[in-house]
């Protein structure tokens, strides 16, 4: 539960970026699909977030929830594990320039799911 925890406040973190920093989150998001490690990262990061909601789904307060959430991490990082990485890396860039002027208020939506995140985490154990 704690990883997931961890999870959140990594979450928590880029929401803040976007809530306060939008246009720089969203060059951010441009200057890593640049990066040769980019393709790889994104499909490891997920597989582990994935693998990691669904081994400790049931120490959280919405065990099959975070099932749920942890399948779909793994269905996208198997998802891009087939992507071609230009074709990802082009769907980075175009999604960044895209939604820039949007990430304020998705910034302050994910704020709100990361906090509401890490209180299923661990609000067990607070309660």
């Amino acid at each position: 539960m704690y990883f997931i925890a961890v999870f959140g406040l990594l979450m928590l973190f880029f929401s803040l970026m976007m809530l306060f920093r939008p246009y720089a989150f969203a060059q951010g998001v441009i200057n890593f699909s640049e990066q040769p490690y980019f393709h790889p990262f994104e499909i490891i990061s997920r597989l582990i977030a994935g693998g990691i909601f669904v081994s400790y789904a049931t120490e959280t307060q919405f065990p099959l929830l975070f099932k749920i959430i942890g399948s779909v991490l793994l269905l996208v990082g198997a998802g891009l594990a087939l992507t071609p990485p230009a074709l990802h890396k082009k769907f980075a860039v175009q999604s960044a320039n895209s939604c820039k002027n949007y990430f304020r208020f998705i910034g302050v939506v994910s704020v709100v799911l990361a906090l509401a995140l890490i209180y299923a985490a661990v609000g067990h154990v607070i309660d």
